[in-house]
């Protein structure tokens, strides 16, 4: 259930929440459950996440699905992290398949994944375990001028991830 807020007047103090119900149906809720990403080579996708920073998988499952030229396939790696979130890894061309859509490239930077991390050390720490699992660190870590302490990396399929500490 998604809630909006009704007021009025301007000022936030007057505001209150509501549940939104249009006809039958409601609104989308404010939540993700699962973040796919598309990679080149799953079996090396794989090793980066689970070996190298240490995600916790029962491997590539699925493997009895076999797709063919428009249906895919369904080898896929699911991570359940901790904050209940499901990190999936799934074969560039079977997303595209998958999905209906065409195959598309890699975009660096379009968009990025983040961890907050508990202090300072830990962003270093996380960074270099990432560097040295094969990923490339693309922006060392650095006091940022909102407050935060923060670094980035990519992983081998390009896709960037940010290693955050906030004081507040």
């Amino acid at each position: 259930m998604m809630s909006v807020w009704v007021g009025s007047g301007h000022l936030p103090s007057d505001l209150r929440w509501s549940p939104v119900v249009y006809g039958e149906s409601r609104v989308m809720e404010r939540r993700i459950d699962v973040i796919t990403l598309a990679v080149h080579d799953l079996e090396r996708a794989l090793a980066f996440y689970r070996d190298g920073l240490g995600f916790e998988t029962r491997g590539i499952t699925a493997t009895e699905f076999a797709g063919d030229e428009t249906h895919a396939a369904g080898a896929v790696v699911m991570f359940r992290l901790d904050s209940g979130l499901t990190l999936a890894l799934y074969p560039r061309s079977e997303l595209a398949k998958d999905s209906g859509s065409a195959e598309a490239p890699t975009q660096s930077g379009a968009f990025s994944l983040g961890q907050i991390v508990a202090n300072r050390s830990d962003v270093d720490t996380l960074l270099a375990k990432a560097e040295a699992a094969g990923a490339t660190v693309t922006d060392k870590p650095h006091d940022r001028p909102w407050g935060i302490y923060s670094g980035y990396f990519r992983d081998p399929d390009g896709h960037l991830w940010e290693i955050i500490h906030s004081p507040k």
